[in-house]
């Protein structure tokens, strides 16, 4: 435990002294949140805009830790051969990967925290909200992403992963359902925005946090699939060095 714990702390203060990566996880998501809160420029489905567009940047927090800043920092930790030396060392790979593990849940932590106390006072009332639907769909999310950002991570060199993980990070903020309706996209963006984890995670946490009535069965079958499909991924094409 005391060595899970040390990579623990170090896990938790990279993540802390780095910038770039405060940025994208808890800095882009706020300011959006904030922003198109009070701008009315998006379609927002019959919703109030604070309704709307929480669920969708709690999505895009998600993915933002477990994806982006998970993927990034294990690219160049592999390209560095961190990864090899300390799977060699008492910490051993399972210690690494939960140590990973661990620091994300809580950095999710506390990104759900400031981004719901920001839209209770940007309004956000929470008369629907069901909270173990909730956990369990941000669950399911943080397995997909992690498995599409763990995937990038093991089969590309590191500058690669940094462009595809950025990459991939803005493609589904524009197109997979986190900002814009899939309604409003044209058809064949929005058949595809339709099956990417994204906009399932964000469907699901609008009817948990809002009550929206959306096609709930399928956007759980599309985000469990992602959930289960991603992560396999990643443990299959993962290389350590």
């Amino acid at each position: 435990m005391k060595i899970l714990a040390a990579q623990l702390r170090v896990e938790l203060t990279v993540i802390a002294r780095n910038g770039e990566q405060l940025l994208v996880i808890i800095g882009i998501p706020a300011a959006l949140l904030i922003f198109f809160s009070n701008v009315n420029v998006l379609p927002t489905s019959g919703q109030s805009a604070i309704d709307f567009l929480l669920p969708g940047i709690l999505a895009l927090a998600v993915m933002s830790t477990a994806m982006v800043s998970l993927g990034i920092s294990t690219g160049f930790a592999r390209s560095y051969l961190v990864l090899k030396r300390l799977g060699a060392t008492p910490l051993g790979a399972r210690r690494l990967i939960a140590a990973k593990t661990i620091a994300v849940t809580i950095v999710e932590i506390v990104q759900c925290s400031v981004l719901i106390l920001i839209g209770f006072a940007l309004g956000w009332k929470a008369s629907h909200l069901d909270w173990l639907p909730s956990v369990a769909a941000l669950t399911l999310g943080t397995f997909a992403f992690a498995g599409i950002g763990l995937t990038l991570a093991g089969t590309l060199r590191a500058e690669a992963n940094l462009a595809a993980q950025n990459g991939v990070y803005l493609l589904l903020l524009l197109f997979g359902g986190v900002l814009i309706p899939l309604e409003s996209l044209p058809a064949p963006l929005r058949a595809v925005g339709s099956l990417l984890p994204s906009g399932a995670l964000a469907d699901v946490l609008r009817h948990t946090l809002t009550g929206a009535d959306l096609f709930q069965d399928l956007s759980w079958i599309i985000l469990a699939s992602w959930a289960l499909l991603a992560p396999l991924c990643a443990v299959r094409l993962f290389r350590w060095q």
